[in-house]
């Protein structure tokens, strides 16, 4: 039945029905009531493995900030060469924020895919003013179920933020000239102490070899370390 209709039938107006049928009527003291679409204030079901990578994109690089009163954006910036993980970001979003909107906005070189929530801070309690390598990085315990539930989601979204898949080739000199030989490995590089260690906490968790390559890379070289990360993560596409 129309608004219209609705709205003479009932002797109110077509935007108090509008309200009563989206939810938000405002309640006897004026106020909206509050959409109750958070999992860590209003108990609504979690994408918990979407929200174990989103998690990884997040430490990475995502970035929250608030854009207007007691309503903050999630940004996770996505280089232009990889439109796989510009929609994968996107995908992701969307299972763990139901009902909101995601978008996209160019920037020099890269996409950055937002999303809008007033919970964003319930979500990622690593939200805090400066940069994420200036201030102590530590999950909250029932982030820290999540990630031992799915390191293996946890740990791609790391490496397809932060991290790479590339082919490493190493000179050898040798009497009758030199050699060249290569082999695939992983890096993930990042400025926070806290974030490199749940990268590496993650890997013991799955067995996989990895080594401090320098003071802020993580490198993924052994052969059978490789392919377990292949199995899971792969190229950035």
């Amino acid at each position: 039945m129309p608004d219209q209709q609705n709205a003479l039938i009932c002797g109110v107006s077509v935007k108090a029905i509008r309200h009563w049928r989206r939810g938000d009527r405002r309640d006897a003291r004026g106020t909206r009531r509050r959409k109750r679409d958070c999992p860590r204030c209003d108990g609504r079901d979690l994408a918990t493995a979407s929200y174990a990578y989103l998690l990884g994109l997040y430490l990475g690089d995502g970035h929250i900030a608030r854009c207007r009163k007691e309503v903050f954006r999630l940004d996770i910036y996505c280089s232009d060469d990889w439109p796989g993980l510009i929609k994968a970001a996107a995908d992701v979003m969307a299972a763990v924020l139901p009902g909101h909107s995601i978008g996209s906005r160019q920037r020099s070189g890269c996409t950055v895919v937002f999303a809008l929530s007033k919970h964003m801070p319930c979500l990622f309690p690593q939200h805090g003013p400066g940069m994420k390598h200036t201030r102590d990085i530590e999950l909250m315990a029932w982030q820290r179920e999540i990630v031992d539930q799915y390191t293996q989601e946890f740990v791609r979204g790391l490496i397809q933020s932060d991290g790479c898949r590339s082919i490493n080739r190493v000179r050898r000199p040798l009497k009758d000239g030199d050699r060249w030989y290569e082999y695939p490995r992983y890096t993930f590089c990042n400025e926070s102490v806290d974030i490199r260690r749940l990268f590496t906490d993650a890997l013991d968790r799955l067995g996989i070899a990895w080594k401090r390559m320098n003071r802020k890379t993580i490198s993924v070289a052994r052969r059978d370390a490789v392919a377990r990360l292949d199995e899971f993560v792969g190229p950035k596409y």
